[in-house]
This record gives C-alpha cells, sequence and structure tokens, in this order.
C-alpha cells in the first residue's frame, strides 16, 4: 500500500473517529452530567482506572442477566464480563439467594463460620498446586501475600515478573513498571522468551524469591503464555529453589482446575481472585503445605495474616454457592469451548474481510487488536491502531454491545449462543461498514 493509501486513510479514520464520539457524547447527557458531577469529588471523576475512556466514561444504571443500561436508557449485551469477575452475569438468581441468606443470618460476625471452611474446601478441590489457602479481599491483596510468603520462606528478596503484566494497582508492570508500586527488588523478564528468561532465573537465582506470573497476560491484551515458556519456569524455578507462583485471578475460569489443570502444570503458589467470591470482593493465595504453613495460629513463630473482610459473609455465601452449584467442571468446559469458538468465528470474519484486526486470547477471555503482526510478545501488541479500537468500541455501543475500551472481553455464563450471534453479525456490519478507514492485511 502507498504512503498516498495510507495517508488518505489515516485521514479517514480521524474523521471517523471524531463522528463516531459526537454521537456518543450526543446520546448520553446523563452519563456527561454524572461525570462532570463525579470530577468534583473524585480525581478525574474517577477510583478505578480502567473503567475511564473518553470523551467521558458509560455510567450504568442497573444490569439484568447479561445486560447493563445506562443512565440514558441504551440497553447493551455485557460483554465486558465485569474483567472476570462477572462471570455469573449480573442478577443470578442462586447467587441472589445465597446472598439474601446470608444477610438473614447477619453480617460483620466477628467469628469464624462454616461457609469459609467450605470455600476454602472447594477451592482446594479444584486447583492442583492448593493445598491450602487463605483468603483476602482483592487479587492485588492476594498477589502481595503471595510474594511477602515466597519472600519469607526462601530468605531472598527479588521478584521476577514480566514485562507487561498486572498482578493488582499496586503490580502493574505495562511498559515495565509505575512509581507507585510495591517497593519489591524486580527481576523485569521478556514474557514467552524461554531463552532470555532462562538465562536470567539463572544469573539471579541467588537472590531470588519468588516467579509472578500469569498464564494468560491479561491487562497486556490476552497473550497465552506458550506451554513450552511455563515449564521452562517451573523446571528453572524448582531447579534453584525459587517459587512459582501462577496468577490465575483471571484464568482460573479455563477449566474446572484453571490454566494450571488445563496445561497440566503444577505451580508452588496459585493466586486468585474475580468470580471466586460469586461476584462479591474476593481474593486467595494458596499452594503447597509447607509454605501455606507459615500462617498457621497454631504453631508457634508463625506469621500474622489479618484482614476484617477476609471471611466475609457476602463472598464466603456467594463463593460457595457460585463454585458448587453453578460454575462446576463441566460447565467450566463448557464455557471454555463457547470462548474458543467464538474466538475463531470473529478471527474468521476478520480475515475474509481481509481487515488487518484480530483477536488473541484463550478460552472465554480475548482481546481485539488491530494489525496484522502476530501477537506472541508484549511488544508484537504495540503495534496495533488504538484509534481503530475505539472506533470498534463506539461503533458497537451503537449496536447495543459493551466491552472494554482497550478491545477486552469476558463471556459470562448468561450471554445465550443467540446473542454471541448478534454480536458476531454486529462486529461483521462494522468491518463492511468501516471498510475505508479499517486497516488493511
Amino acid at each position: 500500500m502507498s504512503t498516498e493509501t495510507i495517508a488518505r486513510r489515516n485521514r479517514s479514520l480521524d474523521v471517523a473517529l471524531s463522528e463516531a464520539r459526537a454521537l456518543y457524547a450526543a446520546r448520553r447527557p446523563g452519563s456527561k452530567a454524572q461525570h462532570d458531577a463525579a470530577r468534583a469529588v473524585m480525581p478525574g471523576g474517577n477510583t478505578r482506572t480502567v473503567l475511564f475512556h473518553g470523551p467521558f466514561p458509560l455510567c450504568a444504571a442497573n444490569g439484568e442477566g447479561a445486560f447493563l443500561t445506562d443512565l440514558d436508557g441504551h440497553r447493551y449485551l455485557n460483554l465486558l464480563g465485569e474483567y472476570t469477575a462477572g462471570l455469573f452475569g449480573h442478577s443470578h438468581p442462586v447467587i441472589r439467594a445465597a446472598i439474601e441468606a446470608a444477610l438473614d443470618g447477619g453480617v460483620n460476625l466477628g467469628a469464624h463460620s462454616t461457609m469459609e471452611a467450605e470455600l476454602a474446601r472447594l477451592v482446594c478441590g479444584r486447583f492442583p498446586s492448593i493445598d491450602l489457602v487463605r483468603f483476602t479481599n482483592s487479587g492485588t491483596e492476594a498477589n502481595l501475600m503471595a510474594i511477602a510468603t515466597a519472600r519469607y520462606a526462601s530468605t531472598r528478596e527479588k521478584v521476577m515478573v514480566f514485562k507487561g503484566g498486572y498482578h493488582g494497582g499496586l503490580l502493574y508492570f505495562g511498559g515495565g513498571g509505575i512509581p507507585i508500586n510495591a517497593p519489591y527488588p524486580f527481576v523485569v523478564a521478556r514474557y514467552n522468551d524461554i531463552e532470555s528468561t532462562r538465562a536470567t532465573i539463572r544469573k539471579e537465582a541467588a537472590k531470588l524469591a519468588a516467579i509472578l506470573v500469569e498464564p494468560m497476560m491479561g491487562s497486556a491484551g490476552c497473550i497465552p503464555a506458550a506451554r513450552d515458556f511455563l515449564v521452562m519456569l517451573c523446571e528453572e524455578a524448582s531447579r534453584a529453589g525459587v517459587v512459582l507462583i501462577f496468577d490465575e485471578v483471571m484464568t482460573s475460569r479455563f477449566s474446572g482446575g484453571g490454566a494450571q489443570a488445563l496445561d497440566g502444570i503444577t505451580p508452588d503458589m496459585t493466586t486468585l481472585g474475580k468470580y471466586i467470591g460469586g461476584g462479591m470482593s474476593f481474593g486467595a493465595f494458596g499452594g503447597r503445605r509447607d509454605l501455606m504453613a507459615i500462617y498457621d495460629p497454631t504453631l508457634a513463630g508463625s506469621m500474622p495474616h489479618a484482614g476484617t473482610f477476609n471471611n466475609n459473609v457476602l463472598s464466603m455465601a456467594a463463593g460457595v454457592a457460585g463454585l458448587s452449584q453453578v460454575f462446576t467442571p463441566d460447565v467450566a468446559t463448557a464455557l471454555h469451548q463457547r470462548g474458543e469458538a467464538l474466538r475463531g468465528r470473529l478471527n474468521r470474519i476478520f480475515a475474509d474481510a481481509g481487515v488487518a484486526l484480530q483477536m488473541t486470547g484463550r478460552s472465554s477471555l480475548m482481546s481485539l487488536h488491530a494489525t496484522a503482526a502476530q501477537i506472541q510478545f508484549v511488544d508484537d501488541a504495540a503495534t496495533s491502531s488504538d484509534a481503530v479500537k475505539e472506533l470498534v468500541f463506539l461503533d458497537l455501543l451503537e449496536r447495543g454491545y459493551y466491552m472494554a475500551r482497550r478491545g477486552f472481553i469476558a463471556l459470562s455464563l448468561v450471554v445465550t449462543d443467540q446473542d454471541l450471534d448478534g454480536f458476531a453479525e454486529a462486529m461483521a456490519s462494522i468491518v463492511a461498514e468501516r471498510a475505508d478507514v479499517l486497516p488493511r492485511r
């Protein structure tokens, strides 16, 4: 394609995006007014960065089943799935009944309950690496606790992470890291690069306490780890006495036993969050019995691990209901297959149209990229056009489909095959309508 053609296409894209933004704003005065009011009491009107997008963020009024309604009355099929925490949809009757029953029994009990032990039993029974588990309030807390556990057990200091990784608000490694990260001595390696990572592990082994890795990078654009890469991490960690931590806050939904069961790779520790608490605030860290025994208060010299809401009755009750009655291993397998089928279907639409769009991911999680480049490493995703992704996002909203502004999709159990047919048709119509501005293969 000539330089002149590319320049003309880019000018057309700028015009199309400007018009789409104007349409979005004109049809959502309620969201605009709410954002303006919020700015008076929150920085940028925001308390959760990932939800912000221009020209102002969508503001929800309510959700029911698989659908979300905004303040201006627009109804959307919710494909964002609360960044995987919304696995059960907005109002699953089993989850709601469990929460109502918990409320009837009283909140803030300040004591042990039967539900926390039952949820722990369910979690330990599902994930191959978890002999014992402790609960937290978020995935961020879970990862911080897992790191602390590894550092204490190993008497070493350093933590290996990967460029582009995200393990919570204080463990963000997009671009290699941010100034407000937790002040650990991090070693930042290259995800999916077997040889360079192996060399780094061996070089740092004497001081390396832990390797913290996502079996699929979520925030970086749904980039799955090559199985050989994870096998190498497992082998090298074992050889060096390093604690291998799988951050399965997102990927635990890939099967009844998470990505680790799907791939047949067992880390030393696993962190969880999101849907495991039935949609309530939740996090967990668990692993080998000897590592987790550090927190056994019946043992001399044990370490404290506190948290007022670690065993809060709503998360415990909703989590037990979700894992025991709704998201069974068979249901997890079926959701995995539906996600694989949808991603393949969308990629066929893009290929048939000859546009440089693609969905990466695994199982029921996927992300849109506007590039023809194969995405194996984090830097590959940087070739994607952010403007194109925003245009697709806005066009989908106008057709009644909601995903993340960055292109992320997490299927919930209540989304039907008919819903997904409609979504695929909407995506095909956008590709056809925007043929003059979308990048070509």
